[in-house]
């Protein structure tokens, strides 16, 4: 399966990314990956929008490598990312983003969204 990193250096030959220093193959390299975001707003312009069932296994996957670092992610009912700094040895969460607060307000004003303005003619 291709990716935008494999594809793009790919897509350099080798002897052109051999001739130049460090930097300049880093620079190459970047300039020829596609801009932030412009794979998933090309995806969302056909009508195509990554579920949560698309992105479970992509999670697991990025859990198993990270989970040696104490860094563990989760997606959680609204389909919000949260990110969590874990202690290897105790298993206590360390930090988290967005904070269970963050997560508990952002619920609630889901909850108000179109009660706020109460419009009568």
């Amino acid at each position: 399966m291709s990716s935008p990193l494999t594809d793009a250096t790919n897509a350099l030959s080798t002897s052109a990314l051999h001739d130049l220093t460090p930097r300049q193959r880093k620079e190459s390299v970047l300039a020829s990956l596609p801009s932030a975001g412009s794979m998933l707003a090309q995806a969302e312009s056909h009508g195509i929008s990554p579920g949560q069932a698309d992105l479970v296994e992509p999670i697991q996957r990025i859990n198993e490598v990270l989970k040696q670092y104490g860094v563990e992610f989760e997606l959680n009912d609204t389909s919000r990312v949260i990110t969590r700094i874990v202690d290897r040895e105790s298993g206590d969460v360390l930090r988290q983003i967005p904070a269970e607060e963050v997560l508990a307000i952002a619920e609630r004003l889901d909850e108000l969204q179109g009660n706020l303005i109460s419009i009568k003619a």
